[in-house]
This record gives structure tokens, C-alpha cells and sequence, in this order.
């Protein structure tokens, strides 16, 4: 994806990818609550994993399992930036990673690689020192040592501009790195204090990739030279759009169960297909394609026929007429027929067919290790300004959008709190009270505040917008005011027949008894209901409908542009937007949903600027102080008059953000470090750019025998350990009764 901003091989910070949310599975003000004074409050668990798990000994030798991925990598070089997470996941099974994550996400050691690893010294310098395993080799027979994080430190410094990298932050603190004490020491010293120094070389690449700029550039894009991990690569073939990997007999750890590991490119929304003719054993999947195994499970448990799909049965009277019709005497209309219900046969067939395969699958499920977010572009627009940011925000009901896409998954459904980090991580707390909760009123009164209200849709400096349109609007809507005052009324009279003598509440004009007690200079000029508002204050009283509708400032109307992915693969991402969009109306705030397809949505759209709303996903990190820089960072104008954004593709930061983020990185106490990420926190839910709505379902089709793989959540594989379940040994003959 486009790293805007950011030309190729001059990129400073580390790079993260952002993610479509598919089908089932988008002025600051004073805050409080930002320090670290009293009680913290307990962490927020998060959903369980969801694994088969089987001791080792339980787990047969051998076999192959084929994983479901995206596309075929473009490179296997995770430090560039067209790595994406089929780079990730095939690294994960070939090269060191120093510090896997756990079941909550954080780091920790890994005893493959790793006896110890350690600050040793911080002042006058931060000094690391790693005790490497000393059996660890290359695949080559070579050593893992010293060399080799030399060399990654260097590709990945940004000194040498020869080298295309993504991912530079953190190296460029280095100072030196050197052999310890014997060659299982690496010594490294940092110029400048660095908190995620754990985030450092994982993976880690022997010298003969990173030694040289066409070795890192072109020679990991489709062969590694040499790995170091339980299993080794044995061939990437395009053809098949496959990566094979083999069980590595240099292996020092633990000997992989598997003979083999295949990752196949399986498009998302080919995967239901996929997995019925038994083409691969894991897959992540839809929301469709889990009802699917699930109600496959039901039927085989049940032995009834395969129900709904293509070829459905017929209702007793449909069935009757279309035997009717098949057997007729219209012989047109009876070979028509004949062959309506020929073809219904065969789809039948085929559905059966197709469920009977997929009962050869169970779905795990957790919550996977990102989060969908509204991004506001506040570039330019209405959403420039701060008060129509805060207003979008105030108008979500977030809980009924969490609900939408994780109840019926069965999944814990809360909104997200954090930009920075999700529930289960320790680092997590929900920071969203710095924006406040969903509130209609102050919704509203923010937009007044910022000059957009009902008659500045229709009206001028003359009070008509110019034009038969205007005219036409302005109609309309007095119209429509007039409807529901009459509406009102006889319902209010209605309700208090028989009390004489009480008057109606308001005169319909509910704006005016609070506009006279504002003082002069704190109203806003036009004299609308809420126009006049300060930034904060009350809606105007009376509710949505009797004041509020189509807003507008100056005639020009408040519409944003809602840009949405329209592939198949894109239904839930289409769905939260059409929810958001209703939300929005009822504020006011009109929505133009535009479609375009999946290729184009983040690169055309996204990436460069072109929306004024759009939901996608950012991963999880145990990093927020590196990983999480770039995409809140202030962005600045270049030298050509462009706007250098980094990953901030929302436009919206301010330097003392980017303040804390920078504290953060150098903080090596790990407490007083997630305070400040706490406070940047708060200051971003307060800026509005991006909006949290809720952690990302993970569902995962696995085959019934397999062990030690499905919904990971946080953590990351551990593939040595996967395989097919090891049948039970036979037992000692019965004994016949009585001995």
C-alpha cells in the first residue's frame, strides 16, 4: 500500500499496514483523567484464544497442512515496504524472532534464540547485551552471531540510502554494536535512550541479505538464502501461487510435527469454495462462511439434508404448482418449467456436495489483534474544523455498532477505548472520556458552534439561498416543520385532554428562551436556534426534530463524502457504513456514500486524501511508541507544497502528540512509558481524526484433526508445534468378567 509522504528507501519510522475490514470480520481542550495519580483501574480481558491444544506427545509426525493467505508475498524481506501479511506469517515459520508475543501481547524471550537479553547500563549510554543460544545456526551450518545484527543494523540505520526500507525506527538510535564477552555476546549501544528496544531485529536476517543493497533490495523478494527457524523455504511458486516450506533438520528447538507447510494465495471470498473441496486446512474466514460450517456441523449431526443455498426446497405449494405447471398441457410452459427445476436439482446437488465438505471443518474464533476505525480527513472541508470532527463522533452510538458485527458471532461486544493499544493487553485502558459519549444535544451544539444550522442550509445574507432550488429547499423544509408542529401538537393535546387550563410547552420556536439568555457577544449571527452556541453548550431544547434538519452555513449544505469498498469480500465494512451514515442524519449531517473497488480503495482513496470519511484497521502492537508514531504524527508541508503525512492519513496531529510519542520511545520505565502513550492517547480521542469502533473478529476454519492452530488472537504461532491429532494408542484387552 502507498506510504504517502514517505518517497521509498527514505522512510525514518517503522512501517505499519493497515487493513479492509471485511464481511463479518474498519484544540485540545484541558483533559482530565491523563495522569497517573491515583487507583488504576484493572485491565480489560480480552477474548480468549480459541486453539485446539495438544501436549507434543499428543501430536502425530508428519503431514502437510496448507494455509489460506491473501496473495502470493510480494517479497519476503518484511522490512520493505510491499511486505504484507503473508510476509509475516511465512517469516514467522523461517527466521528468529527474538521476543514472540504472548497470549496478552506482550513480548517475550525466546529460549530458541535467546539465553538472556538485557539492559545493562543507561547511563552514560543504554546498553544491550543478548546471550545468544548457543546451538543457533543459519541453515548454512553458520552461526548466528554478531555479523548479523551488525549487518541488519546497517541496512536499517537510514545512513546508506541504497537500501529500500520501510522500517527504520529504532536502529537509527544505535550507536555501536559489538561482540561481548565470547561470540554468543552482542553488545549494543544506543546513541539515545530507547524504551522498544525488544522490537529490534525480529526478525532477524543473516548478513548475506542485509550485507549489501542488492541483497536486501532484490535478493529476499522470492528466496532467502539462508533461514533459521523450524522450518526452511523450499520453493515459491507463482504458478501455483504457493510458498512451500520443509521441516528444517538443522533445527535445534523443538522438531517441527509437520513434514511440510504450504501458504496458497486464497482470495477471501473464494475460501468457502476452497476449503469444501478440502484445497486447504486453515483459513481465515467470513461471517457467511462460518454460518455455513456451522449449519454443515448441525445438519451431519442431525443427518438431515443440506437446507437453504442454491435449490432450497420448495414450500408445499410452490412444490405443488411447479409439478403442476412441469406436467401440464401447455407444452412450452412444461418444458420451461422442467428445465427451472432440473437446474434447482442440480444446485441442490452441488450445495450438498459442498456441505458435506465443509463438515470436515470447526471455526475457532477470538478477536483478532487490530481494530476498525472511522478516519475523519481533516485536510479540509467541514471536517477541518475540530467542532464537526467531535460532533461525528458524539453522533456514533459505538455499542450498537460493536454489537452489529461481534453479538452475533458470539464475541465479547465492546467499542474499543484506546488508539494504542486492545483489550488484553496490560498497556490497555479506555481513554475515549477525553472526547466524551455518544450525546446527541452536544452533538448538535457543536455544529452550531462551528456556524452549521438548519437555515443555513436555505438562507443567505438575504435569508433566501439564491436560485429555484433554494426556493424549493426552503419550501420543503418549512413544510416539513410545519407537519411536525402539527404533529405535535395533536398528540400533545391528545395526551392532556381533560387538563384544562395548560398551555404547550414551547411556542415552536425552541431556540429563543436560551438564545436571550446567552449574552450578545457569545451568539453566532444569523439568529438560528443553536447558531449561537459556544462550543460545549446544550443543544437548543425541543429535541432533533423541532429544530434540527438538513444543516448548512451560507447556503452550501453540510454534506461528507463517505467513501466504501464495494467488493464482495466488503459487505460488513458496507454495512458499518450505512449505519454510521443513518446516525449521522440525525444530526444533520447528510453522507454521499461513494463505492469503489477493493484495488483502489486504500491507495486511490485513502492513502492520497480523497474522502472526507472511511473506515479501515490498523493492527495491534506491543509498540505503540515506535509503531503507533506514524500514524498520529503532525504532518508537515514539504518543500514542493505538498503535505508529508507519513501514515497519518487522517490529516489531524498537533506537536505536542508528537511530543509524548517521541518522551515515550526514549522512557525505559516501562510504567512511566505507558503513561505518557496514555496522555497521547487522550489527546488523539480529543482531536477526533480517528474514531475506535471495536476489535476486529478473528475466524479461522481449521480441519477437525488438526492441533495447535486457529484463533491466536495476540499471540503469535507456534509452528513447530502443529499438526494432526496422534490417534490413541490401543489399550490392553478387556478382561472377562470375574478375573
Amino acid at each position: 500500500m502507498s506510504h504517502v509522504g514517505v518517497p521509498r528507501g527514505t522512510a525514518r519510522k517503522r512501517r505499519r499496514l493497515p487493513a479492509l475490514l471485511t464481511a463479518g470480520v474498519l484544540t485540545l481542550p484541558v483533559l482530565a483523567g491523563c495522569g497517573s495519580g491515583g487507583d488504576e483501574p484493572a485491565p480489560v480481558a480480552a477474548a480468549p484464544q480459541d486453539v485446539a491444544r495438544a501436549a507434543r506427545d499428543r501430536v502425530a509426525d508428519g503431514g502437510r497442512v496448507t494455509w489460506a493467505v491473501d496473495a502470493l508475498p510480494s517479497t519476503l524481506n518484511a522490512f520493505q515496504a510491499d511486505a504484507d501479511s503473508a510476509t509475516t506469517r511465512i517469516t514467522g515459520a523461517l527466521l528468529p524472532t527474538l521476543f514472540p508475543l504472548d497470549a496478552q501481547g506482550r513480548p517475550q524471550l525466546n529460549p530458541d534464540y535467546l539465553e538472556s537479553a538485557k539492559v545493562t547500563e543507561t547511563e552514560p549510554r543504554q546498553v544491550v547485551v543478548y546471550r545468544l543460544n548457543q546451538q543457533a545456526v543459519w541453515s548454512d551450518g553458520r552461526e548466528i552471531g554478531a555479523p548479523d545484527f551488525v549487518a541488519q543494523w546497517r541496512a536499517l540505520s537510514g545512513k546508506d540510502s541504497a537500501y529500500w526500507t520501510a522500517r527504520n525506527a529504532g536502529y537509527e538510535r544505535i550507536e555501536k554494536i559489538e561482540r561481548g564477552a565470547d561470540d554468543l555476546e552482542v553488545k549494543v549501544t544506543f546513541a539515545k535512550p530507547y524504551a522498544d528496544w525488544r522490537s529490534l531485529f525480529s526478525p532477524l536476517y543473516p548478513k548475506q541479505v542485509t550485507g549489501s543493497p542488492d541483497g536486501f533490495n532484490e535478493g529476499a523478494r522470492t528466496t532467502l538464502k539462508a533461514t533459521a527457524g523450524p522450518f526452511r523455504l523450499r520453493e515459491v511458486d507463482k504458478k501455483t501461487e504457493s510458498v512451500t516450506l520443509t521441516r528444517d533438520p538443522r533445527w535445534w528447538g523443538a522438531r517441527a510435527k509437520l513434514d511440510s507447510l504450504v501458504f496458497k494465495a486464497v482470495a477471501p471470498q473464494d475460501r468457502a469454495d476452497a476449503l469444501a473441496e478440502g484445497a486447504v486446512d486453515v483459513a481465515d474466514i467470513d461471517s457467511t462462511t462460518a454460518h455455513r460450517i456451522a449449519q454443515a456441523a448441525r445438519e451431519g449431526a442431525a443427518g438431515a439434508p443440506a437446507q437453504g443455498g442454491p435449490g432450497a426446497p420448495l414450500s408445499p405449494a410452490q412444490a405443488l404448482r411447479s409439478w403442476a405447471v412441469a406436467h401440464g398441457t401447455d407444452e412450452d410452459a412444461a418444458a420451461a418449467e422442467q428445465e427451472v427445476r432440473d437446474k434447482r436439482a442440480e444446485a441442490a446437488e452441488a450445495y450438498a456436495d459442498e456441505q458435506s465438505g465443509l463438515r470436515a471443518y470447526v471455526v475457532r474464533k477470538s478477536l483478532e489483534p487490530a481494530y476498525t476505525q472511522l478516519a475523519l480527513n481533516g485536510e479540509s472541508g467541514p471536517l477541518a474544523d475540530d467542532r464537526v470532527r467531535r460532533a461525528v463522533a458524539r453522533a456514533l452510538d459505538r455499542q450498537e455498532l460493536a454489537d452489529t458485527v461481534l453479538k452475533p458471532l458470539g464475541l465479547p461486544a465492546q467499542p474499543l477505548g484506546s488508539h494504542l493499544a486492545v483489550a488484553g493487553q496490560p498497556a490497555y485502558r479506555d481513554a475515549s472520556e477525553a472526547l466524551g459519549p455518544q450525546d446527541t444535544e452536544k452533538a448538535q451544539a457543536l455544529l452550531a458552534a462551528a456556524g452549521w444550522t438548519r437555515e443555513g442550509a436555505l438562507d443567505r445574507n438575504d435569508g433566501t439561498k439564491a436560485g429555484s432550488e433554494g426556493e424549493k429547499q426552503k419550501k420543503d423544509a418549512e413544510k416539513e416543520a410545519a407537519e411536525k408542529k402539527d404533529a405535535a401538537e395533536k398528540k400533545e393535546a391528545a395526551e392532556k385532554k381533560g387538563s384544562a387550563g395548560q398551555e404547550p410547552a414551547d411556542d415552536g420556536k425552541p431556540g429563543e428562551a436560551v438564545r436571550d439568555a446567552v449574552p450578545a457577544q457569545d451568539r453566532q449571527p444569523g439568529g438560528a436556534a443553536g447558531a449561537y452556541a459556544p462550543a460545549g453548550t446544550a443543544a437548543p431544547a425541543g429535541g432533533a426534530d423541532a429544530a434540527w434538519g438538513p444543516l448548512g452555513k451560507n447556503g452550501k449544505p453540510l454534506s461528507l463524502r463517505f467513501v466504501l469498498p464495494s467488493g464482495p469480500g466488503s459487505a460488513g465494512v458496507r454495512s458499518v457504513g450505512e449505519k454510521i451514515a443513518a446516525m449521522l442524519d440525525t444530526i444533520g449531517i447528510r453522507t454521499v456514500i461513494t463505492k469503489v473497488s477493493d484495488d483502489s480503495y486504500f491507495r486511490d482513496h485513502v492513502a492520497s486524501g480523497d474522502y472526507d470519511m472511511a473506515l479501515y484497521s490498523w493492527p495491534a502492537t506491543a509498540y505503540p511508541a515506535t509503531d503507533d508514531r506514524p500514524i498520529f504524527a503532525k504532518p508537515v508541508p514539504a518543500s514542493d507544497g505538498s503535505l508529508l503525512v507519513e501514515q497519518n492519513y487522517t490529516r489531524v496531529g498537533s506537536d505536542h502528540i508528537d511530543q509524548l510519542f517521541d518522551r515515550a520511545a526514549s522512557e525505559l520505565d516501562e510504567k512511566a512509558a505507558q503513561d505518557l502513550m496514555r496522555q497521547a492517547d487522550a489527546r488523539i480521542w480529543a482531536a477526533a481524526g480517528s474514531i475506535p469502533l471495536f476489535q476486529r473478529p478473528q475466524l479461522v476454519a481449521t480441519g477437525k484433526s488438526l492441533v495447535n492452530v486457529g484463533a491466536f488472537g495476540l499471540a503469535a504461532p507456534h509452528y513447530q508445534d502443529i499438526g494432526y491429532k496422534a490417534p490413541l494408542a490401543a489399550g490392553p484387552p478387556a478382561r472377562p468378567a470375574g478375573e
